[in-house]
Formats: C-alpha cells, sequence, structure tokens
C-alpha cells in the first residue's frame, strides 16, 4: 500500500519546524488505474480514472490554495528513474510555493480543503510530499546556497 495521507509523527515533525518561512513542497504522484472513491462518496462506483480524481482534486482545492498565497512553481511529467529505486514510478512531479508554513497549514485544515482532498485519496496509489526551504541556486552542482548543510 503507498503513501497518501501524512503519519501522524510525520505532521508532527511538520508542525515542529518554523511556520514563518517560505516553503516548497516537492510533489510526486502515482495516481490509481481507477479511483478508489468511499462508499459514501457521490463519485463513488462512477468509474473515474486516478487522474480524473486528481484533477477534481486540484479544481475543489484551487480557492483555498491561491487564497493562502500557494503557487505552483514547477511541474512535470517523470519519465524514468534514473538513481533510485527502478520500480518507483511517479506520474506528476511538481513544486508548490508557499509565502510560510503556516499558509500550508491554514490551506489543509480549511474546511474547504478538507472536502477536496476526498478526490486526492481517490486519485493517489502512491506519493512523496517533502518540505523543502527554499535556497539560492549556484552556478554548479556542487555550490549550495548560504543556507546549504555544511
Amino acid at each position: 500500500m503507498g503513501s497518501v495521507d501524512p503519519e501522524r509523527i510525520q505532521f508532527e515533525a511538520f508542525k515542529a519546524l518554523p511556520r514563518d518561512a517560505p516553503v516548497e513542497m516537492l510533489n510526486l504522484v502515482r495516481v490509481r488505474e481507477r479511483a478508489a472513491y468511499a462508499a459514501d462518496h457521490p463519485l463513488h462506483g462512477k468509474g473515474l480514472s486516478g487522474l480524473e480524481a486528481y484533477r477534481n482534486y486540484g479544481r475543489d482545492s484551487a480557492s483555498v490554495f491561491s487564497r493562502v498565497g500557494g503557487q505552483q512553481i514547477w511541474m512535470g511529467r517523470p519519465e524514468t528513474v534514473l538513481i533510485g529505486p527502478v520500480d518507483e514510478r511517479w506520474d506528476i512531479a511538481f513544486i508548490a510555493f508557499y509565502p510560510t508554513a503556516g499558509a500550508f497549514l491554514e490551506m489543509v485544515t480549511d474546511p474547504v480543503y478538507r472536502q477536496a482532498v476526498k478526490h486526492r485519496q481517490a486519485a493517489v496509489a502512491d506519493s512523496r510530499l517533502i518540505r523543502m526551504a527554499p535556497l539560492a541556486p549556484g552556478a554548479g552542482f556542487g555550490e549550495v546556497g548560504q543556507e546549504g548543510k555544511e
């Protein structure tokens, strides 16, 4: 079974980090062939694909994402794994920017978002969501921003 929602310990670790600094969230998503809505959801049994359900998630969460200052700053379609587990496959990769970690927390606790996330839960077979502190890029691979780990 894949990772779809954060475990309590992971969410607590996220909340323990500074909330007033900008964050960029790396999202890696593999969607199900068929969406798996809960039996009491109106779209249960409608035959939607995982991608269609994920698009519903994007549509229904967009107003909250925008209101908290979120922006999608990069998106790509992964093609192959060059370094890493060969059985790991992703359909969607993107980076979402939030002006603060607090803005992200505001989004995920918003009632409109909490309804929209049901589409994500039905859509996603596996995912990774990685909080990153923005750094200034260097000219080469070995150059990291001033805040990089020494």
